[in-house]
């Protein structure tokens, strides 16, 4: 008989306790947005925010667009809180507190700075209508999303890995942008959370390890199964006031694309590394259904590359048009 979902978790807090202060930061000594935007309340902060107007200025359109889109899916945590305290074996509240819910709120205590980051440096940057920012925000949030993990911790961390790396990539790309239009402070904001993502996803993927090691065919069959639906990011409803859900976003993976922040080779990179990092192609003493989802596993990346190189886009040079970039003209006196 094999253990079930609520076992697996519950055997596996107290190592999930004694790895928390290892894969999260104290609150009290760790970075906090306002350690890297202009401080108001100091003579020579205006100063700093006509800097970093000047800087935001020389980035590309393309590239500023993408640094939105991703700030509008960094505060749309509240939906990705409550897909991970609904799981099973993830107790938030009440007594005992589990490892799992610890993990959750001290997760989404670290999450919760990106969103505030950017969304003071674009405020601050004078470069978007903030309230169409705004209004995409909230929709996001309460269109919600659906990322096929259902309440399943098995799928959920498979999809976490793979989500945490691909925005650690969407980071690190902007931040490389903005550096290369002399963005100084862009490219340290942007890198800086980027380092989170990495740490984030190093949890992720150690929490599927060790479902891996304790569960091997049903974690094997999750990881499948994820991978037959594929990974769609979490901001997947983004939409702009007036539009349908999901049109913004196809709009934000054009240009992250053409850009290249993030492409169809990012996400086999992603797969192939998720794989070599849990010794897929390793695993022995499998179930015939299980072997049977090892071999279509490890045929994945292959066969997703053959797709990418014949069926490569044309990519569209066309300026694609978000409200946010809409800025009101000033009144009139």
């Amino acid at each position: 008989m094999r253990p079930s979902r609520l076992e697996v978790m519950k055997h596996l807090e107290p190592f999930i306790a004694d790895q928390i202060p290892v894969l999260l930061r104290d609150p009290e000594t760790n970075w906090q947005p306002s350690d890297f935007t202009p401080d108001l309340a100091t003579d020579a902060g205006m100063e700093e925010v006509r800097a970093l107007q000047a800087e935001a200025r020389e980035v590309p359109d393309d590239i500023f667009n993408v640094l939105v889109g991703d700030m509008i899916t960094e505060e749309a945590l509240p939906t990705y809180a409550s897909w991970i305290a609904t799981l099973e074996g993830v107790d938030v509240s009440g007594e005992p507190r589990t490892a799992w819910g610890a993990w959750n709120r001290g997760w989404c205590g670290e999450e919760n700075r990106h969103g505030d980051l950017l969304n003071r440096y674009l405020y601050l940057s004078g470069r978007v209508n903030m309230r169409e920012v705004e209004v995409t925000v909230q929709n996001l949030i309460h269109d919600g999303g659906d990322t096929g993990n259902e309440n399943d911790p098995y799928r959920t961390f498979v999809y976490t890995s793979f989500q945490e790396i691909a925005t650690r990539v969407s980071h690190l790309n902007v931040a490389k942008g903005a550096l290369n239009s002399g963005a100084e402070r862009l490219h340290q904001l942007c890198s800086r959370i980027a380092g989170d993502e990495h740490r984030h996803a190093r949890a992720y993927k150690l929490f599927f390890q060790k479902i891996l090691e304790v569960d091997t065919d049903e974690a094997l069959f999750a990881l499948q199964d994820m991978m037959k639906k594929k990974i769609t990011m979490p901001a997947m409803y983004m939409r702009e006031r007036g539009a349908d859900p999901g049109d913004t976003f196809r709009k934000f993976e054009v240009v992250a694309r053409r850009t290249g922040i993030n492409t169809p080779y990012d996400y086999v990179e992603i797969l192939e590394h998720l794989m070599a990092d849990w010794k897929i192609a390793d695993i022995s003493n499998l179930s015939g259904a299980a072997a049977k989802a090892q071999d279509y596993l490890c045929g994945l990346p292959d066969r997703y590359r053959k797709i990418i190189d014949r069926f490569k886009p044309v990519e569209d040079d066309d300026p694609v048009v978000f409200k946010w970039m809409d800025i009101p003209a000033p009144a009139s006196r």
